[in-house]
């Protein structure tokens, strides 16, 4: 997910003059040919993430559309007050896109974990969160992101499943175990492992990679 990442921002700073790049050191070196080609518009504060949300910000109030990178408890809990007042207080609008979502670098310690980077996104107005579940997804939902006007959260993860499935984020059935059964919803990476547990049972399965805003009508119909 993150080389897929890395190729289709270096893609979108080519093609979309409006584009623009903040980095806190991660991935910078990947960055480092789309730096060359546009040194106005990759911007690398170094291990300044509080920083990076308020340049994010800025950029946003001239008119650019930044996406801002870095692993997902430096992106969301570390900067958290700056996403709040810098971006969603100004009405500064940014595509975030995190590495290590979760529990992905569970031996580094508690500083690389971040299981409650939705739930603090989700506190803010307005934003989307979309959470790929194979990289096969994660070019489709970064370039309508960048494409669109409002604020969104695109978390990647090292954990895939074994095949893409592309959606908008409207829930869709990939076990239909017939009427009255019972429905377990998957996002993202999990989907695989839950398609696995429920494998003896008698259980509908959907996926979705939008997990904000939830598609409760679709929940609805399924019910």
């Amino acid at each position: 997910m993150r080389q897929t990442f890395v190729d289709t921002m270096t893609d979108l700073l080519a093609e979309d003059p409006r584009t623009a790049l903040v980095l806190a050191d991660i991935s910078a070196a990947a960055f480092t040919p789309a730096a060359a080609r546009h040194p106005e518009r990759v911007l690398n504060v170094g291990i300044r993430e509080q920083l990076m949300m308020g340049v994010a910000g800025g950029l946003a109030l001239t008119g650019l559309r930044p996406v801002v990178h870095s692993y997902a408890p430096f992106l969301v809990e570390r900067a958290y007050e700056q996403i709040k007042l810098d971006l969603d207080h100004q009405a500064a609008t940014a595509v975030l896109v995190s590495v290590g979502a979760s529990y992905d670098r569970a031996a580094a310690g508690r500083t690389h974990l971040s299981p409650a980077d939705v739930s603090l996104i989700d506190t803010l107005h307005g934003w989307t969160v979309h959470v790929p579940g194979h990289p096969g997804e994660v070019s489709a939902l970064l370039r309508d992101a960048v494409a669109g006007d409002g604020s969104a959260y695109l978390r990647l993860s090292i954990l895939h499943n074994d095949r893409p499935h592309g959606t908008d984020g409207a829930l869709t059935v990939v076990r239909d175990a017939g009427p009255g059964a019972p429905l377990l919803v998957a996002v993202g990476p999990v989907l695989d492992a839950a398609l696995d547990a429920v494998a003896d049972l008698g259980v509908t399965v959907a996926y979705t990679n939008r997990p904000r805003p939830f598609d409760t009508a679709g929940l609805r119909g399924l019910a």
